[in-house]
């Protein structure tokens, strides 16, 4: 009897980011799977959602190890209370590889950790486009949620700063974890929005930080001054007007320095590679909480075990909301696609807008949005185009 020759199971990793605006990690995760599984129900797909700090990440996070969302509800970036959650998890339940990066290889496996999210109290997205404006943004609700984490019996802190609204060097979050912040008359100002720092005259520490120790995930290397800091790179995002710029860099660097004189800290911490991250969190955290950086795509790398579903797969699927040469930085989706690529994998990124002559030999890349769509339309249209897109392909 001649041997069946059996057709070899094809094996596919879906792995998006975020699409700014219109689709979170796990829309677009589902999106891709659903054209997959219309024209290739043979196939076998894992999906495993995508982020390297910013929206998604404490979802992403605590999905990925079981753990437990918690809801709270925290003052958001325009001052009003919005609903949001942090993730609580067993030090156990979180691979070693990501214990090692954040420096908790030492904690016993039944310790509580936390996952914050800036993005989920104090992100762009909470922020209507009319009304996005650095000057009248707050971190309050991340301080918040680092609070309520702790309270919730969290002995350590991972927060991702990515998306965020803000460029108030973190005070906002300080305020929320105790500190005060008061004008030359001794009144608070609560929250010390940056249209409010000409009348800061003084901060004060809470009698005991006693906070547990913070880790923040970022891959954002900009200090937080000058042409390369929060500011000028990342301000207009935020609404800052050109205009503008100077004078919130002006302001920025007097705030940090009497942050520093009241925490005893070195001046030159504003100077330090991701510094300006967040619109300064990372500072503020830096010097208020004494919190510390681990770089977020390789810790969400580790804590989802991408290294080993990259390795069984034999087709990748990537993408976000834009891909552009920054994407090829070794960071987000266009890190994962390379990666793939060493690993003699076939990729496939898709993006609502690709901004890039040609791909690298061995990726390639689809624009998902139609040419001539205006942006309201695409935005509303992306998950209905990348399906499309996807059954184009496969």
């Amino acid at each position: 009897m001649a041997a069946v020759r059996l057709k070899p199971v094809m094996r596919v990793l879906v792995a998006f980011d975020k699409f700014k605006d219109c689709l979170s990690a796990n829309e677009a995760c589902a999106a891709a799977l659903a054209a997959l599984r219309r024209e290739r129900p043979d196939w076998t797909v894992e999906v495993c959602p995508f982020t390297d700090g910013g929206d998604g990440f404490g979802s992403i996070l605590t999905a990925a190890v079981q753990g437990q969302r918690c809801e709270a509800t925290v003052t958001g970036p325009l001052g009003a209370p919005v609903a949001s959650s942090f993730g609580l998890i067993a030090a156990g339940a979180v691979p070693p590889e990501a214990r090692a990066l954040l420096g908790w290889s030492d904690l016993p496996a039944s310790a509580k950790v936390a996952v914050v999210e800036m993005a989920a109290a104090s992100g762009l997205a909470r922020v209507p486009a009319d009304r996005r404006d650095p000057w009248t943004t707050t971190t309050v609700g991340t301080g918040q949620l680092i609070r309520a984490a702790q309270q919730a019996g969290a002995v350590r802190v991972v927060l991702g700063v990515g998306g965020s609204a803000t460029h108030d060097l973190g005070l906002g979050a300080l305020s929320g974890l105790g500190y005060d912040f008061l004008d030359r008359a001794g009144h608070l100002l609560h929250p010390p929005y940056p249209s409010t720092w000409s009348r800061l005259a003084r901060i004060a520490r809470p009698p005991s930080a006693a906070l547990p120790p913070v880790r923040i995930a970022c891959d954002v290397t900009n200090p937080l001054l000058g042409a390369n800091g929060a500011a000028a790179i990342y301000g207009p995002q935020k609404g800052l007007a050109a205009a503008d710029v100077l004078r919130m860099d002006a302001e920025s660097a007097r705030i940090a320095g009497l942050l520093c004189a009241a925490c005893g800290a070195p001046a030159d911490l504003c100077h330090e590679p991701g510094a300006g991250a967040a619109g300064g969190l990372a500072f503020g955290l830096r010097v208020g909480a004494d919190a510390g950086l681990v770089p977020g795509g390789a810790l969400v790398a580790a804590w989802v075990g991408l290294e080993r579903r990259l390795a069984l797969a034999d087709i990748v699927i990537t993408g976000e909301g834009r891909f552009d040469e920054s994407s090829l930085s070794g960071k987000g989706p266009g890190g994962l696609a390379l990666r793939a690529r060493e690993l003699g994998k076939r990729v496939h990124v898709f993006a609502g807008r690709v901004d890039l002559p040609s791909p690298p030999e061995g990726i390639a890349w689809h624009s998902i949005t139609p040419p001539g769509t205006q942006l309201a339309a695409a935005l509303a249209g992306a998950a209905a185009n990348l399906d499309r897109a996807v059954s184009a392909v496969f």
